[in-house]
């Protein structure tokens, strides 16, 4: 039986919305929605994203889900080797094949990049950069690959991994960062979309965090971002 959803914040109603245009440096808080099925958050960021206005105010959510792999808007069924009792959706971010389950800290991004006049590309960029940041807290040494969204490690195994939908110049979807889980799954698909792609987590590096800590860590790091650079230039690759 899945557990009951508590409510998620919605933007507000017409009546509640604010005259003035939220500002450039509005401070940025995460959310924490604790353990979730994947389908009815999936949801509610599509429908708070329909619900924006120009004076909605952006937002981080994170949670940790239930086992569940998903696939990219041009996913490619056969990245999913052998599925076994895990359900496997079809979701509108973008890449191929990943999966989520207990352990991995998610973070989704609710974010108007179109108002501080942010491209898709530094978005993703300055998402990865956060990524690194956080992981440097606990002596984590995360690098970009090019052409492959996400963040590794020298010895090319991926440690976390990022997809975003963005509609009206609004962005849903984001980053997940595996802290402490059971990485077996990830062996049943082509992490990615990569064949024999190696994926880590925080707790194989010895490293002992807690998944709202390190999404704490993750929020905290990309709100210096956010509000550092309303319209700054594209972080180098």
């Amino acid at each position: 039986m899945n557990p009951v959803i508590p409510p998620i914040s919605a933007p507000a109603s017409a009546g509640e919305r604010a005259a003035a245009p939220v500002p450039d440096g509005a401070a940025l808080r995460l959310q924490w929605l604790g353990r979730r099925d994947y389908v009815p958050t999936w949801e509610a960021m599509r429908a708070f994203t329909a619900a924006r206005t120009p004076q909605t105010p952006d937002a981080l959510w994170g949670v940790e889900h239930l086992p569940v792999f998903t696939l990219g808007q041009a996913g490619r069924p056969e990245h999913v080797l052998a599925p076994h009792s895990i359900a496997v959706v079809h979701t509108d971010r973008g890449g191929q094949v990943t999966y989520h389950g207990p352990g991995q800290a998610v973070i989704y991004l609710l974010l108007d990049i179109r108002r501080r006049r942010w491209m898709v590309r530094e978005t993703v960029q300055r998402i990865e950069e956060a990524t690194i940041r956080a992981l440097a807290r606990w002596g984590i040494a995360g690098q970009r690959k090019a052409g492959a969204p996400g963040i590794y490690l020298a010895g090319g195994e991926k440690i976390s991994a990022l997809g975003l939908k963005v509609r009206g110049g609004c962005t849903y979807h984001g980053v997940a960062i595996n802290v402490a889980m059971d990485l077996t799954p990830f062996g049943w698909i082509n992490p990615c979309g990569y064949p024999g792609l190696r994926t880590v987590d925080m707790a194989s590096l010895g490293v002992q965090a807690g998944v709202e800590t390190v999404a704490a860590a993750f929020a905290e790091e990309f709100a210096a971002i956010w509000q550092a650079l309303p319209a700054g230039p594209t972080i180098d690759s």
